[in-house]
């Protein structure tokens, strides 16, 4: 039976989602930043007869997210998605989406690597944080500044408000370094809840790269958010990238994919850009 979960369901949803919440990062983060009442967001979750939950699938405006700890009930969930027009993503887990197709039509899919850090082991301890600074509202300019000049990066003209947005909420940090008034790297977070956070807009100024700053920053930053208790994770494209961030202790987990409708285009308002560390 699916129902549409409420707050008097909020701690049976938040223990079910508990035990991955790295790849339910952006589910905890949405309910815990946004809840059951409002309009653009609503949960639905599938129940057996003793009334444990069995699968879950949120919706934040336009966007799609289930998830199961095995096989979901795609056929009825699908029946929610397809009911709405202004459908444009369904994302998750590989094996969860997948079972959506034969439901669901997509007309692209996008798939990107999904790693995990749960521990420290691997982090160099010796590592130096010297110079590293915790960004604060004050420091979105430069930190904007230093992002407009790597080129694998696309700034939407909603990034300096998105970065404001998440220091505002404690949704996301960002640990930087500079030479006199230049932010020369960064590391951030981004979906940050009680459980999790994501690693994103890992760089170096292009003239400062090779010199293991952006990978300072990525060390202290995740040392700190561990420290706290919450898994980390992220998505990267490529191999190499990929042995960068396993260095650090980083495990793959998965395959994270993003599928779109036929009217749908897939641009940088659909996707998480792979942080780049060099």
């Amino acid at each position: 039976m699916i129902v549409k979960a409420d707050q008097t369901m909020h701690e049976k949803v938040m223990n079910y989602l508990s035990d991955e919440p790295a790849l339910n990062l952006f589910i905890i983060a949405d309910i815990e930043n946004f809840g059951y009442e409002t309009d653009f967001q609503e949960i639905w979750i599938e129940l057996d007869d003793e009334e444990q939950i069995q699968g879950i699938l949120l919706r934040y405006m336009g966007n799609y997210l289930p998830y199961a700890k095995g096989t979901i009930n795609a056929k009825d969930f699908s029946k929610i998605i397809n009911k709405d027009t202004k459908y444009e993503m369904l994302s998750g887990k590989k094996e969860i989406t997948e079972q959506f197709r034969p439901y669901v039509k997509f007309e692209r899919t996008k798939e990107t690597y999904f790693a995990e850090l749960k521990d420290n082991s691997l982090l160099n301890k010796n590592s130096s944080r010297e110079g590293i600074q915790q960004a604060g509202l004050q420091d979105v300019d430069s930190l904007i500044e230093l992002k407009l000049q790597i080129k694998e990066f696309t700034i939407r003209a909603t990034a300096r408000q998105s970065l404001e947005q998440a220091l505002k909420t404690k949704t996301g940090r960002t640990y930087f370094m500079k030479e006199g008034k230049i932010v020369v790297s960064c590391a951030s977070t981004t979906a940050e809840n009680s459980l999790s956070a994501m690693i994103v807009g890992v760089c170096s100024h292009p003239e400062k790269r090779n010199q293991g700053l952006a990978t300072q920053c990525m060390e202290a930053l995740c040392h700190d958010v561990l420290s706290q208790g919450k898994a980390l994770c992220l998505f990267y494209d490529n191999p190499k990238a990929g042995s960068i961030y396993k260095r650090l202790g980083f495990k793959d987990i998965g395959m994270w994919s993003m599928n779109f409708p036929v009217h749908m285009t897939v641009s940088e308002n659909n996707i998480t850009k792979e942080p780049l560390i060099k």
